[in-house]
């Protein structure tokens, strides 16, 4: 081992399983360390410490090492300043730029400490007018100045709490063997504690809302007020409003579960017939729309998102059909979000994820549990798995919050 560098490490590392992580890292890339020192906090307020030599077996492998370490907030312990390139071209980076996770991040920048704005995963650091931005690769112009290296950056990972929190206790993992109506009933708690301390819950929703009899509850939580955003595609609208219309869902009578007779010409009667008012608020002005998750949207002012794919039929007037174009318009949306609720969808749930800050609360209801798995895989490993039909979760969750408020 020719190269070495001194780390440190800050916050809770023991009980978060933050230092383990750390030195599995290094082994797992053949790099070597030494731990120089290491204070444990005494009492649950306390923060630990660690300062290690990390080696690797020269400048290029030490740099690898500690880039992957940077997410687990390894900083190097003098205040170094950030090093800045110009973009050669529009939409294209310097050589070594830093790419963001999720995590909080600060850069030093002539002698401050600056808190990188609109954090994101896989991303990079612009620095304009004393600020950081993390910005998207299609949004870099020629001329900025984007961070390169991982001098002067600084990560906070998230780390388990000193308190007690039943929320917490189920996150970062997925199991289909979990009491589902104890997790319901805690996150109910969660939502209620939420939304009287003014937080903001989005909810990314597939459209087996709507095949699975959950669009009654989905609506319900929208017109009580515990929803603020809703993220989608244009099935999970089409066919909430087919319902509205026909009473069918992709020409499947909900009640029996049985298709109807030309029951498959619905939902282009339905797309047909919204297009004709002009689009969904026109379709619920003329009274063509009278219930479900879209007309509570658009009644109590819960603004939505739909992101068009590929497979669409119609697709309807707001379907956004620009996917780069959705995505920044979710991505400005989320913003001062707190909690997701992600039900039924594994496009759409590791799309959103992809563009969270890891300190959003994520709840992610799937019959699969894979598809939790890859969400957490992808870089969402904050987000908790509930394995259960949504058919199920989102009626009995609805209840809950329903009791929280009016308990007797």
């Amino acid at each position: 081992m020719t190269a070495a560098k001194e780390l440190e490490f800050e916050g809770h590392l023991i009980d978060s399983m933050i230092f383990p992580r750390v030195l599995d890292v290094i082994l797992d890339l053949d790099g070597e360390f030494d731990i120089l020192e290491f204070r444990v906090g005494k009492k649950k307020t306390d923060p630990s410490y660690a300062r290690l030599l990390v080696m690797g077996e020269d400048e290029a492998h030490l740099n690898r090492v500690i880039g992957e370490l940077h997410r687990f907030g390894a900083r190097i312990p003098e205040a170094e300043e950030i090093d800045l390139k110009k973009a050669p071209k529009n939409k294209v980076l310097p050589d070594d730029f830093y790419v963001t996770t999720n995590h909080p991040t600060f850069v030093n920048y002539e002698g401050r400490w600056l808190t990188v704005e609109d954090i994101g995963m896989d991303r990079v650091i612009k620095i304009r007018d004393n600020r950081a931005y993390c910005i998207p690769l299609d949004e870099v112009r020629e001329g900025d100045l984007i961070v390169v290296g991982e001098k002067g950056v600084r990560v906070t990972p998230p780390e388990r709490p000193r308190k007690s929190s039943h929320f917490q206790f189920m996150g970062g993992s997925v199991s289909s063997e979990r009491p589902t109506e104890e997790m319901i009933d805690i996150i109910a708690e969660e939502i209620t504690a939420l939304k009287k301390n003014g937080g903001r819950i989005a909810v990314v929703a597939g459209p087996a809302i709507d095949h699975t009899g959950a669009r009654d509850a989905l609506s319900g939580m929208i017109r009580d007020g515990y929803i603020d955003l809703l993220l989608s595609g244009n099935a999970l609208a089409v066919h909430d409003i087919e319902l509205s219309i026909f009473g069918t869902s992709l020409g499947m009578d909900i009640r029996t579960g049985r298709p109807v007779p030309r029951g498959n010409r619905h939902h282009l009667y339905t797309i047909s017939k919204v297009i004709a008012a002009g689009g969904i608020k026109g379709a619920i002005d003329e009274g063509i729309v009278k219930d479900g998750i879209m007309y509570e949207c658009i009644k109590n002012n819960v603004p939505y998102i739909l992101a068009g794919s590929i497979r669409d039929d119609g697709p309807l007037p707001e379907v956004i059909t620009d996917v780069m174009e959705a995505k920044k318009a979710m991505k400005k949306a989320l913003r001062d979000i707190d909690m997701v609720i992600m039900l039924a969808t594994m496009l759409h749930s590791i799309a959103v994820g992809n563009l969270l800050p890891s300190n959003v609360k994520t709840i992610c209801v799937d019959m699969n549990p894979s598809t939790v798995t890859k969400l957490m895989d992808r870089g969402t490993a904050q987000a908790i798995g509930v394995v259960t039909d949504v058919g199920l979760f989102i009626p009995e969750l609805y209840e809950k919050l329903k009791k929280r408020k009016n308990p007797d």
